[in-house]
């Protein structure tokens, strides 16, 4: 079998481009489009700009953590990385397609691989009504905002929030209240990973949201739709030991 072409891509720090600098000098240079696989130096940021970036021309991709947080990294380590590769587990991940109306009406379309999260823009606390699948589930939401969380995002800022951790194959979606005043009970939902959930603002004057998929903010929302985008499909690439589902499972006993 063939040895991969690996394009390594570095993040920002100082450590990120150290590393890049030791494997390109121990297993070549090759242009990321040109590569088979995609390594990706850095923390979850670095690798969700990736996943972002490559959408359009899907390579799996392989993290190595050198950032200040890795849950979708691997450890970093320069020896036998063919073999790691030829080794590792796959996991397919699907974005979230957000489709928000900013108050002029015209939409915009983002992809989110973690969470769509809604926030208010004011001191004013949001209101957001909830419909699934076209059923109002709940009439008046008043909170901080909300959050629209994958499985692979589960662990991010949905955790955060006291939301649910999300096995990766389980086929649902995490939808968590970020700072509930009413209905001070609700603690969210956990729905298929088919549904569509449509949040409508109210009093958008006095209290407007803006809505962000992964890195990118519409502000001054009237309402957002959000569904799985099952067209869209990337790879990630996890050593047996430290694969995605495994993590996954082990977060939820972390004390």
């Amino acid at each position: 079998m063939s040895t991969p072409k690996l394009a390594f891509i570095a993040g920002d720090s100082v450590e990120a481009k150290e590393a890049e600098a030791a494997l390109t000098q121990r297993y070549g240079v090759v242009d990321w489009q040109s590569a088979d696989i995609l390594v990706v130096l850095g923390g979850d940021g670095t690798i969700l700009r990736v996943m972002h970036r490559v959408i359009n021309d899907p390579k799996p991709i392989f993290g190595m953590h050198c950032g200040t947080v890795g849950f979708l990294m691997n450890r970093f380590d320069i020896d036998d990385l063919p073999r790691r590769l030829s080794h590792a587990k796959r996991s397919i991940i699907h974005p979230l397609l957000m489709r928000a109306r900013d108050r002029n009406g015209r939409e915009e379309r983002a992809l989110a691989f973690n969470e769509v999260s809604l926030l208010r823009q004011t001191a004013q606390a949001a209101k957001l009504g909830i419909y699934i699948d076209g059923i109002e589930r709940l009439p008046e939401l008043i909170c901080d905002g909300i959050i629209m969380a994958t499985p692979a995002g589960s662990t991010a800022y949905n955790l955060s929030a006291h939301g649910p951790i999300l096995p990766l194959g389980a086929g649902v979606l995490a939808l968590t209240p970020i700072s509930a005043f009413r209905p001070r009970r609700w603690r969210g939902a956990i729905l298929p990973h088919r549904a569509e959930v449509r949040f409508v603002i109210s009093e958008r004057d006095k209290r407007p949201v803006s809505a962000t998929a992964d890195f990118r903010e519409i502000r001054d929302v009237r309402d957002v739709t959000v569904t799985e985008d099952s067209g869209i499909s990337l790879t990630l690439l996890f050593d047996p030991e430290h694969h995605l589902e495994e993590r996954i499972l082990r977060e939820q006993f972390q004390a």
